[in-house]
This record gives C-alpha cells, sequence and structure tokens, in this order.
C-alpha cells in the first residue's frame, strides 16, 4: 500500500497536483492523505486582537477548511473514481512543516506531493515559498508539480548525479516501481571532464543499476562547467518529461535551495520534479 501525502492550500495549483497524482499512482493500492494546516490563516488574520477574537475565527477556519477538503474529495472521486485509491482528509491548526514531518514519521508517508507554487502564483518563481520549505524541512521524497503541467506517463526520465553519494534503497525501490510502471527511460547525467569514476563512484553507479532492474538506464557524460545550462540542455533536447534529483548534504539540489536566488539561477522547471531527500536534514 502506497502513501502519499498532499498539501493543499485550495489553490488551482495544489487540486491539479492532485489529479497529477491519482493518475500517476492509478494503478497502485494507495492511501492519499490530504492536509490543509491553517495556523497562519488565524495567527496573520488582520482581525485577530484578542484571545476571544482569535478562539472564534480559529473554530471558523478550521468548519471552513473541512468544507473545502469535502469539496476537493467530492472532486476528485468525481474526476478518478478509482477502488485502488483511499483518502483521508486532514484539517490540522499548525504549520505545513511541523504537520507535514509528523505525518511522514507517524505514518510512515512514502512521498510527498504538491504543486510548485500556490496562492500567490508568482509566475517568474520556480518555486514557491512553501515549496522551497518543504523541499528543505520535510524528511521525505517530493514530487513537485509545476503550475499548468497535465499529466502523462513519465517516459523519458533525467537523473542527474556525480555518483558520490550513496541513495536510500527504498526511495531507488520508489523510482523503480514508477519507472517499472511506465516502462521509462531513466537517463543518468554526469558533468564532469573526467572520464575515470573513482572506487566510490564506481559502487554508487553500480548500486544504481542494482535498484533499477526494471527501467532502461542510460548513461550520459557532458563537460559543460555549468551543470544547470548542462540540465535545462538535456532536457531541451532529449524531450525529457520527468526530473529526478538527489536532495541531500553537499548536493547541487541543496545548494540551489538554501540559496535566496533560486530563481536567478536558471533552473526553470516545467515538469514534474522528484526530489529525494537522501540524507537526514539538519
Amino acid at each position: 500500500m502506497r502513501k502519499i501525502l498532499i498539501p493543499t492550500d485550495f489553490s488551482e495549483n495544489a487540486m491539479n497536483a492532485l489529479r497529477y497524482a491519482v493518475e500517476l499512482f492509478k494503478y497502485e493500492h494507495c492511501d492519499f492523505f490530504i492536509l490543509h494546516a491553517y495556523a497562519d490563516e488565524v495567527y496573520n488574520h488582520k482581525t485577530v486582537v484578542s484571545r476571544e477574537i482569535f478562539d472564534t475565527l480559529k473554530e471558523k477556519v478550521h468548519r471552513e477548511s473541512n468544507m473545502a477538503l469535502e469539496n476537493i474529495l467530492a472532486e476528485i472521486k468525481s474526476i478518478s473514481p478509482n477502488p485502488r485509491h483511499t483518502f483521508k482528509l486532514l484539517s490540522m491548526f499548525g504549520s505545513l512543516i511541523d504537520e507535514a514531518n509528523d505525518l511522514v514519521d507517524k505514518e510512515n508517508i512514502d512521498i510527498l506531493i504538491m504543486g510548485t507554487r500556490g496562492e500567490t502564483n508568482d509566475r517568474k518563481l520556480t518555486f514557491g515559498s512553501t515549496t522551497l520549505q518543504v523541499l528543505k524541512y520535510v524528511k521525505c521524497p517530493l514530487l513537485a508539480i509545476p503550475s499548468g503541467c497535465s499529466y502523462s506517463p513519465p517516459k523519458n526520465v533525467l537523473f542527474p548525479t556525480d555518483y558520490q553519494l550513496p541513495f536510500k534503497r527504498r526511495e531507488l525501490k520508489l523510482l523503480s516501481t514508477l519507472t517499472q510502471s511506465f516502462r521509462s527511460v531513466i537517463n543518468f547525467l554526469y558533468i564532469s571532464d573526467f572520464n575515470k569514476l573513482s572506487i566510490r563512484q564506481e559502487d554508487n553507479k553500480h548500486f544504481l543499476k542494482e535498484s533499477l532492474p526494471a527501467a532502461e538506464l542510460i548513461f550520459h557524460q557532458d563537460t559543460t562547467k555549468d551543470l544547470t545550462d548542462a540540465i535545462n540542455q538535456f532536457i531541451k533536447s532529449n524531450a525529457i518529461d520527468f526530473l529526478v534529483m538527489v536532495n541531500s548534504r553537499r548536493s547541487y539540489l541543496e545548494n540551489l535551495i538554501y540559496q535566496s536566488t533560486i530563481d536567478k539561477i536558471g533552473l526553470h522547471i516545467k515538469i514534474p520534479f522528484l526530489a529525494m531527500q537522501n540524507l537526514q536534514r539538519y
């Protein structure tokens, strides 16, 4: 049974991510946890001037959250009445990061799926602030779905790696299941001037091959100095429809998300993007 966490702020981007999720996992038995964390809506409300008003507003937002979640459930069941899927609605007074991490631990969540932008929908940004916070602090693989991205089977996957860090078997199993279902091709992209791998790199590359036995694996090397340019060009030139990266200490992805200028770097992702949380965050 696959366990999938879907945060929602009731925006169209969040609903689009849910629609994508039920399609992506339509062949699997899944528990979907649809979460709305609403503490900020209460604390930041302009009418909060006393404890009494705060408590009244809190109850009101909770009721509205429950109703909105029920509406989402009705809509998704009308779109995808899949007997393999069950849904649990969670309206929580807390921050998204705290509530998501608690659920990940309590329910042993396999993957978190969300839109790349929320209510503000700033089209100049690749990732909204909430998505960035989840990437940084939630200890679970994250599949980010860009705004307006309609579902299509992930047939041609790009996985940039330097083979330096070990991989988690569980997360590779998740990728293996997905790619096996859709007979995907996984393109590993190694950016380096050096053709010879170290023993560590060879061992990690071998582990990838062992962990993805059913997928067609193609290994590429590029000498482009800028990894962002290499990724953007490879996506464009090879009709890539799904991007996988590892988010761990000292990784390329970590360097991106911990910079305030992430959207000035140029990694403008318009395809589904799976970030595997390879090592525990600190």
